[in-house]
């Protein structure tokens, strides 16, 4: 049993994520914002903590994440505003590393997407931009530290049915894939030490999950 716990724990990925979790027998934590959304964290197996990330320093971070084994960073302020995305996906997001490293916890799972790099390509006057601008910040974060990181970047996301099958792919590649496959990805990415240090691109494909994954 691993102690996990998902930053941004409400969000779509992360409430097909944690009964993925749970049902192994992993003790999942999932830190969300809105105290109303406790009802839906619990539904999914998961033990709420009520916190707004954005406003917590890292110590205060450091605290919640003491005693864990991992954590899966898979917040976002959700774009329209950018000062408020800075502010989560890149700010929020870096400090969060900083406390996993505080608290020794050192496995640490970022959901990101597959076009993330610094050479992103959005024009600063496209309403994405601060997101790609986010992404790129706080990847290239995580990749300098000394966590055992893994950055899931799956590529459009929808809310078809998963297929249980990814194709690993390069940022150039088009597609979609379904969320709840992103899901079963990082629950995989979870037990999978082979999956640190790297930068998993993927598509819908053909290719059932651990298989994709053992490739790497």
């Amino acid at each position: 049993m691993a102690r996990i716990a998902i930053i941004g724990g409400h969000g779509k990925i992360a409430l097909l994520l944690a009964p993925l979790l749970a049902a192994r027998g992993d003790f999942v934590t999932a830190v969300i914002r809105n105290r109303d959304h406790t009802t839906d964290v619990v539904a999914a197996g998961a033990h709420p903590i009520v916190a707004d990330i954005e406003q917590l320093g890292t110590e205060e971070i450091a605290d919640l994440l003491g005693g864990y084994d991992a954590v899966v960073w898979s917040a976002g302020a959700g774009g329209g505003n950018p000062s408020r995305t800075y502010a989560v996906d890149r700010d929020a997001a870096i400090r969060s590393m900083d406390a996993a490293a505080t608290a020794g916890v050192k496995r640490y799972v970022m959901v990101s997407y597959l076009g993330a790099r610094r050479d992103h390509g959005v024009p600063p006057e496209n309403s994405f931009f601060p997101y790609a601008e986010s992404k790129a910040a706080a990847d290239d974060y995580l990749r300098g530290t000394d966590l055992d990181w893994t950055i899931a970047a799956p590529s459009t996301l929808t809310l078809e049915p998963g297929t249980g099958e990814i194709a690993l792919v390069d940022h150039t590649t088009p597609g979609t894939v379904s969320r709840a496959d992103v899901a079963a990805v990082i629950a995989e990415v979870l037990k999978r030490p082979a999956t640190v240090g790297k930068f998993i691109g993927f598509i819908q494909g053909t290719t059932p999950i651990p298989d994709a994954l053992a490739s790497l």
